[in-house]
């Protein structure tokens, strides 16, 4: 059975709510945009004539390497953000 006694203070509970929720709040960060680098690479995959195996599992790769850089560096997403970005405009102009 679970222990409930009153050993334990609320402060650290508190504490492993917030790193708990944090981590929570990461990862769903990080599956969002590898989500959307997903969809970037399945838009390659459909509509670019030339070379687009190459621009959607390269986009996909090095999105996901950004991704992990970013969650490995902190709570800053600029790498993947500006990444995911260029990568869509070069989808975009791709397709065009």
């Amino acid at each position: 059975m679970a222990d409930h006694g009153n050993s334990g203070s609320h402060v650290q509970d508190m504490d492993e709510h917030r790193s708990t929720y944090e981590g929570f709040l990461k990862g769903s960060v990080a599956l969002t945009l590898i989500c959307l680098f997903t969809l970037v690479a399945l838009v390659a995959f459909r509509f670019v004539n030339t070379g687009n195996l190459l621009l959607g599992f390269g986009g996909l790769i090095i999105g996901c390497l950004a991704v992990l850089i970013d969650a490995r560096a902190g709570n800053k997403w600029y790498l993947s953000g500006g990444l995911l970005v260029v990568y869509g405009l070069i989808t975009a102009v791709a397709v065009s």
